[in-house]
């Protein structure tokens, strides 16, 4: 540790599709966590690093919170609430049109509307003093903004407001200078040039998982995920083999597509992007087995890095 050296640990929590990955992403200034339209994309927490001047800040993106059901939903809410401990600022994402629209819809804006009330609700009853950060405000006029932040101040634990927009970038530099302000004295937790803690089997396996739900959110169930199974250094750069694992056989078809189609166009995608990450040739080689409820196997959510399984 140097002189004047300071590092803040910041748990970015929220409901599923508030735009946790966004933010962390736009934060670190690289992508550490995979975005798409699904809901509760994110499944492990993910660390994104990154540093200004003497300060480090690590942000942890959290799997959305929301109200569990399987083995899967269980270990994911468990690992977002998990992750504010020993957390130096907490930051609660709001969806602010899921949040206003959720007042008079039912569906997925009303589910993310109470989705995000339960969260403040925990964190009310923990006295967990938070950050009130709304994502989303080029979609809702100012006044709707104020009657959102008046609404949710009620609750009495946040410390700080921040309006921003994840996507185009909105607020995000008084946000990160506010944490950097608040960062508290002590050493760096990570290398200067690292961006995540991520490993890189996993990153890989989050990878083709973003390229196969980007390619297929409409007709594929969430009930799908990526695992790396070997991982090999050659001379002609890395040769990778993964699983993908649906949950049922007539899933298998969708991955698949006609005479194979839609895989081969998910792997390169997927290959093309991990080769840019690493910076060598990939040569990715992509099978689809059915393995029907994975997302009730203990030993097959660690392997995706939910550790704390319930």
């Amino acid at each position: 540790m140097t002189d004047g050296q300071r590092c803040a640990v910041v748990a970015v929590i929220g409901a599923p599709n508030a735009g946790k990955s966004t933010l962390v992403n736009a934060m670190v200034g690289a992508k550490v966590s995979i975005v798409t339209q699904k809901v509760q994309t994110t499944r492990a927490r993910i660390r994104g690093i990154t540093a200004e001047a003497e300060t480090q800040l690590v942000f942890i993106d959290t799997p959305g919170i929301f109200a569990p059901k399987r083995k899967l939903d269980r270990a994911m809410v468990a690992a977002a609430w998990d992750g504010l401990d020993g957390a130096d600022a907490t930051l609660l994402l709001i969806d602010a049109p899921g949040w206003v629209d959720g007042e008079t819809e039912k569906g997925a804006a009303g589910k993310s509307r109470a989705d995000a009330l339960r969260i403040v609700d925990g964190l009310k009853k923990a006295n967990h003093k938070t950050i009130l950060v709304v994502n989303k405000i080029d979609a809702l006029p100012r006044d709707r903004l104020l009657k959102l932040v008046q609404d949710l101040d009620k609750a009495g634990i946040f410390t700080d407001v921040f309006l921003i927009s994840a996507k185009n970038g909105d607020g995000l530099a008084d946000l990160k200078a506010h944490l950097l302000k608040v960062a508290p004295p002590g050493p760096w937790l990570y290398p200067e040039d690292q961006l995540s803690d991520i490993s890189d089997r996993l990153m890989a396996a989050e990878v083709t998982r973003e390229k196969l739900f980007l390619r297929l959110h409409q007709e594929l169930p969430y009930d799908a995920t990526v695992e790396t199974e070997t991982w090999k250094e050659t001379k002609a750069g890395v040769r990778i083999e993964q699983t993908i694992y649906v949950a049922r056989d007539g899933q298998k078809g969708i991955v698949l597509g006609k005479n194979g189609q839609t895989l081969k166009i998910i792997g390169k995608a997927a290959r093309e992007e991990l080769s840019e990450l690493l910076g060598a040739p990939v040569h990715l080689f992509i099978h689809v087995k059915a393995r029907e409820g994975w997302a009730d196997e203990a030993a097959r959510l660690r392997q995706i890095g939910l550790d704390n399984v319930r």
